[in-house]
């Protein structure tokens, strides 16, 4: 789904992570001055339009000014969600790349981005699972112990597992480059001229399949996006 490529070029796109009826990974590119997201109905189709309910009409809409691109909830009635802050209505919000908004409480997922506005990304879900708190989904994490429990089994953490867990936490509801986990969970590696450590990407995937083994595929609610890193949802 693109906007008239007759208008103004493009500086920006959205990606849909997850939304009905769009197939994960849908591009939106933004190259109008103003472009309206919410709700489809028979009178009306926003540039950006989505099934569900709990989207209002004219929900938010993003404007070009001074070659940025503004957000602005139009007073829908459940929010708009920018890297889980909700934010004011009418009240102007900057937008950068990796932002993540959210409507509807998480069903739907927007990825905001400046750079990759002319390659077609692909969202692939890791896990989708129930929103909340940690403890209230009966998950939590010791970070000093380097320990969690999930329903109560006490799990200890390997220092791999808990470097990329904790990176995707205190970076949560935004997109984490592969190229930042590296540095972190793989410290110890030897670093190309790039300064990034020789770590291979079958290395990161076993990592993660690990990861969903020990502690359930349904534990944490991670988003990947191929070919640049993983957002991590949270409430």
């Amino acid at each position: 789904m693109e906007l008239d490529s007759t208008r103004l070029e493009t500086y920006a796109s959205l990606y849909v992570i997850r939304g009905e009826p769009h197939r994960s990974g849908t591009c939106v590119n933004l190259s109008a001055k103003e472009l309206f997201v919410g709700r489809m109905t028979n009178d009306d189709i926003p540039d950006l339009a989505f099934s569900n309910a709990f989207i209002s009409r004219k929900h938010f809409m993003i404007k070009r000014e001074y070659e940025q691109a503004v957000l602005y909830d139009l007073g829908s009635r459940h929010g708009t969600e920018i890297n889980g802050n909700r934010i004011e209505p009418y009240t102007p919000h900057i937008l950068h790349s990796f932002d993540i908004i959210k409507l509807a409480k998480g069903m739907v997922v927007i990825h905001f981005s400046y750079l990759f506005a002319d390659q077609t990304l692909e969202f692939e879900p890791v896990s989708y699972t129930r929103q909340g708190d940690y403890q209230e989904s009966g998950f939590s994490i010791n970070w000093e112990k380097h320990e969690c429990y999930v329903d109560g089994q006490r799990i200890v953490m390997s220092e791999k597992e808990y470097g990329f867990i904790k990176v995707l936490n205190d970076h949560a509801n935004q997109l984490v480059s592969f190229d930042m986990i590296k540095k972190t969970v793989w410290q110890e590696r030897s670093t190309g001229d790039d300064g990034i450590p020789d770590v291979s990407m079958d290395e990161l995937n076993a990592l993660i399949y690990r990861i969903r083994k020990k502690y359930g595929k349904d534990t944490f609610t991670i988003s990947a996006v191929r070919g640049s890193g993983y957002v991590l949802e949270k409430e």
